[in-house]
């Protein structure tokens, strides 16, 4: 199934899966609305092929400034023509999974088929749920989760649906329009490894985004290592993408093809630059997106 942007080529196998992403806190110094809707303009214009907003409920501090990730991702649909945009990603256990369908369905056809939606646990748990007096236990939130995802692909069909859970119930029902992508948006699996649960559950969708615990990113090794064990769980046929976030200089070209060569041959579909922690500031963020993606050559 090729998606938005995609194509066949001459390139390698792996060279020709590659997508790059920008990966953009929607808290803190650019969460100001406008400003993100420019930087993903930006990021369009300078040949980036994602823009993905963390969809945090508070941000890492109560008192920073946030944004809400679908608001500002809808915005940004009508403001681009190209570039696919998306949620690394939205904890779906604090959210009512039929609204969560009418709003991502909504977007979908406002980017004309460009979102993608990114899921897991919600982390840390005290952040994005305690704090609001909602259950942070590991194995509710899990569970919830995947009774969410259900429900969201069933009510993306367009075609009447019913669904009953042990935290959700649907009665028969029928949103309409359909999402725009057939057969329906992509979903991204979010967890950390060597944790096996979010990984056999990232197998039955569309794609992984790997993390190490306690908190460290995955190295070639590592994503082999992953890879490797959902595809022993993987059952569809479907392309599936593995996502890798990280950081580049954008100056020193041959250093970051390098890097991006060895995660590809590791499996690797897209590469997320990284606009937090190291440049956490505006200027520095637009900087670094007007720098363009570490392509290979």
């Amino acid at each position: 199934m090729l998606r938005e942007g995609e194509s066949e080529n001459t390139m390698t196998r792996e060279q020709s899966k590659i997508r790059y992403g920008l990966y953009v806190p929607n808290f803190g110094k650019a969460s100001n609305p406008q400003t993100l809707i420019q930087l993903a303009s930006e990021a369009e214009e300078c040949g980036w092929n994602g823009f993905f907003l963390w969809d945090s409920i508070s941000g890492e501090d109560r008192r920073l400034p946030t944004v809400d990730a679908f608001t500002t991702l809808a915005a940004m649909a009508v403001n681009t023509k190209r570039i696919r945009l998306g949620t690394t990603v939205t904890a779906l256990a604090r959210r009512r999974p039929w609204k969560v369908a009418r709003e991502t369905a909504t977007i979908d056809h406002l980017s004309n088929g460009r979102l993608t939606l990114g899921v897991g646990l919600g982390f840390p748990p005290d952040q994005e749920f305690s704090r609001f007096g909602e259950d942070p236990n590991n194995k509710v939130r899990a569970a919830k989760l995947d009774e969410a995802l259900e429900i969201l692909v069933g009510l993306w069909t367009g075609k009447p649906f019913a669904y009953r859970g042990t935290h959700f119930t649907v009665k028969r029902t029928q949103f309409l329009p359909p999402s725009k992508q057939r057969p329906r948006i992509p979903i991204w699996v979010g967890g950390f490894w060597p944790r096996k649960r979010p990984f056999i559950r990232a197998a039955k969708w569309d794609g992984v985004i790997p993390l190490i615990t306690p908190m460290r990113l995955p190295q070639p090794d590592d994503l082999r290592t992953i890879l490797g064990y959902i595809n022993r769980h993987r059952t569809s046929k479907m392309p599936f993408d593995v996502v890798k976030i990280g950081w580049t200089s954008g100056v020193l070209r041959k250093k970051d093809t390098e890097k991006i060569g060895l995660l590809a041959e590791a499996g690797m579909t897209w590469w997320l630059e990284c606009l937090y922690g190291k440049t956490n500031s505006l200027e520095k963020m637009r900087k670094r997106i007007r720098m363009g993606p570490p392509r290979l050559s």
